[in-house]
């Protein structure tokens, strides 16, 4: 049996700033840091960080005062950003700047009269951090649709003062007949400048593409929490591909592989490479040959960190 990676895969460099952000404030704050969710869709990377001292909640609530605080990857909504600057806090902001591009959309159709769509899963806190952005004050509303026959059944007060933007972890050819949809039940419909789903889930998902094309199994190595790896594992069967998401090596089954030539790995933007490494052991170890790399984009994109922690 081969084996080929797909290229990119991992961590994304909105994954890399959050992780290093809850990382260098344990180095320079000492534990506990508490972090609002978790930080990243990834059980390995919370596990880490949980042993090194990282406190994860779920409400502002349940943290005490004078701690340090960070905000997770996927962003907070208005309301959260308020009570902790309420609250005798040091926050750290480890939102995903696409992330924040999306938020600033949102509240930009609302301070501009616009009732607003959001495309998403509910639930997913991505969506509640920016369906969180909208200021309800100005009579308007921002309305969540998760797949073509909620765009097809949505009701709005003003179709003439409308606009969409999307969570950014979602599969482009969903989202793609969703805002399809939209158009058609609301002509007036605006949308944002550029696309919202993110560079490296549109990467990702050709990856996946190719490698599912070119396999007989494909292994996506993420998280069941995580949004980008589930849409990977769909996307991969959809090309006729047979596809597991899988936390790491402990979760393969021999059995998938009988009369397997050729199996496909790749991994959602929130896991790590030490995962994939640990899966192509596993596979080794089960009569797999080394790995081959497809070639894919190169990322060369990164984000600042907070001033304070850079220093």
């Amino acid at each position: 049996m081969d084996i080929k990676l797909a290229n990119p895969r991992g961590f994304c460099a909105g994954v890399d700033r959050a992780i290093d952000i809850v990382n260098l404030a344990l180095d320079q704050f000492g534990a506990p840091v508490y972090v609002r969710h978790e930080v990243v869709h990834n059980k390995f990377v919370v596990d880490e960080l949980r042993n090194r001292g990282a406190v994860f909640v779920d409400e502002i609530g349940e943290i005490p005062d004078n701690v340090v605080v960070i905000f997770s990857a996927h962003g907070v909504s208005q309301r959260v950003q308020k009570e902790a600057a309420g609250r005798q806090l040091k926050v750290f902001d480890a939102t995903c700047p696409l992330v924040t591009k999306v938020h600033l959309e949102v509240s930009k159709f609302s301070s501009d009269g616009r009732e607003c769509v959001l495309i998403g899963h509910a639930g997913h806190p991505e969506v509640e951090g920016t369906m969180g952005q909208y200021d309800h004050s100005a009579d308007g509303d921002i309305y969540l649709v998760e797949n073509e026959q909620d765009a097809l059944n949505l009701k709005v007060r003003n179709p003439q003062r409308l606009a969409y933007v999307t969570q950014t972890t979602l599969s482009m050819d969903d989202t793609s007949l969703v805002i399809d949809a939209l158009r058609r039940k609301f002509p007036a419909i605006e949308g944002p400048r550029k696309d919202d789903i993110c560079y490296a889930t549109q990467n990702r998902q050709d990856a996946v593409k190719q490698l599912a094309l070119e396999s007989d199994v494909v292994l996506v190595v993420g998280s069941p929490s995580s949004s980008n790896s589930n849409r990977l594992r769909e996307l991969a069967e959809r090309c006729g591909c047979d596809a597991y998401l899988i936390d790491g090596a402990q979760d393969i089954r021999p059995s998938w592989f009988t009369e397997v030539n050729i199996v496909g790995v790749t991994a959602g933007a929130s896991a790590p490479e030490v995962l994939v490494s640990g899966v192509i052991q596993r596979l080794v170890a089960l009569g797999a040959q080394p790995p081959r790399e497809l070639n894919g984009v190169v990322e060369s994109i990164s984000f600042t960190l907070p001033r304070e922690l850079r220093s």
